[in-house]
Order: C-alpha cells, then sequence, then structure tokens
C-alpha cells in the first residue's frame, strides 16, 4: 500500500483529534481484520452516531489529508497516516 505523506513526527504531536483518530485507527483496523475498508454505515454502528455525522467526519478526514477515497467507489477509504501514529482504538 502506498502511504503519501504517512510520516509520523512524535514530537510535533498528532495532526488530528482525539476523535479524528478514533476513526483513523477504526478503519485501519477494520481493514487490517476484514481484508476491506468499512462502509459509512459501519462507522455509524461503531460510533453511535447519524450517518450525516459519519459522512462529514469522512469529508473532514479526507480534506485533512488524512485518508483517501475513490469518489463514487464503495468502501475505497485508504488511511494514510503511518499505523504507528495511529492512536489506540477504544
Amino acid at each position: 500500500m502506498n502511504r503519501i505523506g504517512s510520516v509520523c513526527h512524535p514530537s510535533a504531536g498528532p495532526s488530528f483529534t482525539d476523535r479524528q483518530g478514533q476513526y483513523l485507527a477504526f478503519i485501519y483496523a477494520y481493514t487490517r481484520v476484514n481484508g476491506r475498508p468499512p462502509a459509512e454505515a459501519d462507522l455509524q454502528r461503531y460510533f453511535h452516531v447519524s450517518p450525516p455525522s459519519v459522512h462529514q467526519m469522512v469529508l473532514t478526514l479526507d480534506r485533512a489529508g488524512l485518508i483517501r477515497r475513490q469518489p463514487g467507489a464503495a468502501r475505497s477509504i485508504e488511511v494514510l497516516v503511518a499505523p504507528e501514529c495511529l492512536p489506540v482504538l477504544r
């Protein structure tokens, strides 16, 4: 997997919020376990939030350069943050 911009600088601190980090950790873990990225419905179930909340978070992560998606393709989320920089999933 090509991880553009996946360099982690621990001394600089995370470049995402705690909540964003949890979404990133979930997407990464789900992809590793299931062999494909989660659907937004999977994120909704895990985080107990509404569909618009999940979609807004996905857009925010995409705009921040923390994930990459293919427009029009289902389950196309790719985490661009190095795994060692992700928080522990709670």
